[in-house]
């Protein structure tokens, strides 16, 4: 099974790094980290480096396809290379799955239009007005072929699911065991639902502090791409 992440300058580590930990103990994956151009690119913070091993045009059929979120995730959005690739390789994936912001970037292609799909909590609003359905509460959401996850971590999970379904809840928790993947946070602020006023407004802060401002740049061109296509689809 060819498993494709997909890689772009900015990509959150942990949205690619996470679901990899967990695919690549599957039986027969290979793992490609697909990008514009292969070598390295700098992850979110600017202080990481990811390699993307194959380009676009090296994997055009994978059998899983998975889109990280990171802090540029409005550049990838309109992005007519990564797009037309996601749309040509959807056509054909068993699974389409996203991490976090990175279901923007699938809804940015057509795939989410009129779906139930889950994002970070800061993309919620930006999902709907892609068209899809946002499910706020849930931390994977399946439609048919499509998978989104929720932020950051919950790549962890989505990861393990297909690990489940592809290979069965045995094999799935064995690799549960042997990356020790058992959550015991010292905190229970994980969601909006959890978290109390003065740390959303921290956590936004945060979230803000980290954003280039190059990345609001780009939100007119979004808009006006999601106008045509509304034109275009009726959706």
């Amino acid at each position: 099974m060819q498993i494709a992440i997909l890689l772009y300058p900015g990509t959150t580590a942990l949205d690619a790094v996470g679901p990899y930990e967990v695919l690549s103990r599957l039986p027969g994956a290979e793992i490609r980290f697909v990008g514009k151009e292969t070598g390295p690119l700098t992850a979110d913070g600017q202080a990481l480096l990811l390699g993307v091993t194959h380009t676009l045009d090296e994997t055009p059929a994978p059998d899983l396809v998975l889109v990280p979120g990171g802090m540029t995730t409005p550049t990838a959005m309109v992005d007519k290379e990564i797009l037309a690739w996601l749309r040509a390789v959807h056509e054909t994936t068993t699974w389409t799955t996203s991490v976090c912001s990175g279901s923007l970037i699938l809804a940015a292609a057509g795939i989410l239009a009129g779906k139930p799909a889950t994002s970070h909590w800061v993309a919620m609003g930006p999902l709907k007005a892609m068209g899809a359905t946002p499910r706020p509460d849930e931390r994977i959401v399946r439609s048919g072929k499509v998978v989104t996850a929720a932020g950051v971590s919950a790549g962890i999970d989505l990861a393990l699911w297909l690990a489940g379904e592809l290979a069965g809840r045995e094999l799935a928790e064995a690799i549960q065991l042997t990356i020790e993947y058992d959550p015991q946070p010292p905190f229970d602020a994980g969601h909006l639902s959890k978290a109390s006023q003065p740390v959303r407004k921290r956590a936004k802060q945060l979230l803000d502090e980290r954003t280039d401002f190059k990345q609001t740049l780009v939100k007119p061109l979004i808009a006006w791409n999601r106008l045509v296509d509304r034109v275009r689809t009726g959706r």
